[in-house]
């Protein structure tokens, strides 16, 4: 069976129920090193290898790296707010209208590069404080429903590894 390029690494799969301490720890970890995996997946790439689509039809490489830090500064402060409001409401955005954008589109990755590392840094800290509380705490989304910061937490450590894999593939597609 042929894997879906769009979900290099399978489609989410949320977590059932309440998450132990360890398997926080451990997706908290995987939040961590995501900066360098993304950095890692697009070092060396030209400007041609970086306007290429990494599927058919789909975002090019240069819009999957600035997609990142977009999407993960959405979920910071929508855990932010989770953690500090009773089940807020969060308003979605149009991520491939974002990608359309002029800076997703030419601006040089090394921008969102290093808005990741730092975005990280600081969301990394927060998550290693929060509380076994504040992880069950809720957000509520149009699309989501009512979520989990357990939910969140294992949606992000997923997501970068879902768009690091699409680089990582297209250039072992490519031999580049």
């Amino acid at each position: 069976m042929a894997v879906d390029p769009r979900y290099p690494v399978g489609k989410y799969d949320p977590p059932k129920g309440t998450l132990s301490p360890a398997q926080r720890a451990q997706l908290i970890d995987t939040i961590a090193g995501q900066p360098a995996a993304l950095r890692a997946a697009a070092a060396g790439l030209s400007a041609a290898q970086l306007d290429t689509p990494y599927r058919e039809g789909g975002w090019t490489v240069r819009q999957v790296v600035h997609h990142v830090p977009d999407s993960h500064m959405n979920a910071y402060v929508r855990m932010k707010l989770a953690i500090t409001e009773e089940n807020p409401p969060v308003k979605p955005y149009d991520e491939a209208l974002w990608a359309e954008l002029p800076d997703a589109r030419t601006m040089a990755p090394e921008v969102s590069l290093t808005l990741l590392d730092v975005l990280h840094q600081r969301w990394v800290a927060m998550l290693r404080a929060m509380t076994p509380e504040q992880f069950a705490r809720t957000y509520a989304h149009p699309e989501y429903g009512t979520v989990s910061m357990d939910w969140v937490l294992a949606q992000y450590a997923w997501h970068g590894r879902h768009h690091t894999a699409q680089i990582t593939t297209l250039r072992a597609q490519r031999g580049w």
